[in-house]
């Protein structure tokens, strides 16, 4: 585990709203919140988004907002419809809710939540619109526990997204990053249309559209701890798709 940036005032001090989505992940939601908890991010606070999960993540997360009123919020989503549309809410109402920055990261623990403070760092010393923790650039690593059929995946998915959309990001399909609220609002939730795993491929193309400096840092992403991958046959195809309908559907939108 790393040790998280010290960040100078008034930086540590900015209000930033990490955005959770889940979906059966009850095992590994309060750990990830005493580990953001634990962050020297004064001004951080967590918005749990979930999906009327099976197994009691709503309730654990419920509890979790009891002993830390001031800090976590709970949505409760009626059911589960997709990771897309879980952010684009979440995101929606951590705006709302008067957040400067806005973060995303999975329930699953294979994103470092003591990366956050030097990803803020770095999105603060510049103009960009958007940080992401990218595995693909030097520095960055994978969990060698994760299995070579999902490397091999992401792998090809980078490549092949890459290839229609000509967007110059290493890793296109990152789920771990840090937000100007100014360039979520210029972006436009209204416009993203995935639902699945392409809602980050989508987001990074509309950034790139409207000309948001999109910078990538290094991190080692881990094996999920508890539960199985969300991954489903459905959103392989979405994901399949979506560089097609994207190029279609964005095609006018200029910065």
């Amino acid at each position: 585990m790393i040790e998280p940036v010290q960040l100078p005032s008034p930086w540590r001090d900015a209000h930033l709203t990490v955005v959770v989505p889940t979906y059966n992940e009850a095992g590994n939601l309060p750990a990830l919140v005493e580990r953001l908890l634990a962050l020297p991010l004064p001004g951080l606070r967590i918005l749990v988004a979930d999906d009327n999960s099976p197994d009691g993540t709503g309730e654990v997360a419920d509890k979790l907002a009891i002993e830390h009123p001031d800090r976590i919020e709970v949505m409760h989503r009626a059911g589960k419809e997709g990771l897309g549309r879980a952010y684009v809410d979440g995101m929606g109402r951590a705006i709302e809710g008067g957040a400067e920055y806005v973060a995303q990261m999975d329930a699953d623990l294979s994103h470092p939540p003591e990366a956050l403070p030097g990803m803020l760092g770095a999105l603060l010393s510049t103009q960009a619109g958007v940080v992401i923790g990218s595995r693909y650039v030097p520095g960055g690593e994978l969990d060698e526990n994760w299995p070579l059929y999902r490397r091999a995946l992401s792998g090809w998915a980078n490549l092949y997204v890459h290839t229609l959309l000509r967007v110059r990001i290493r890793d296109l399909t990152a789920g771990f990053k840090i937000w100007r609220a100014d360039a979520l609002r210029d972006i436009g939730l209204h416009r993203v249309q995935s639902n699945g795993y392409s809602f980050q491929v989508e987001m990074h193309y509309l950034a790139t559209k409207l000309g948001h400096t999109i910078l990538e840092v290094p991190i080692r992403f881990e094996e999920r701890r508890d539960g199985e991958s969300k991954m489903t046959t459905a959103t392989k195809v979405e994901s399949a798709l979506m560089p097609f309908r994207l190029r279609s559907k964005h095609r006018n939108i200029t910065g």
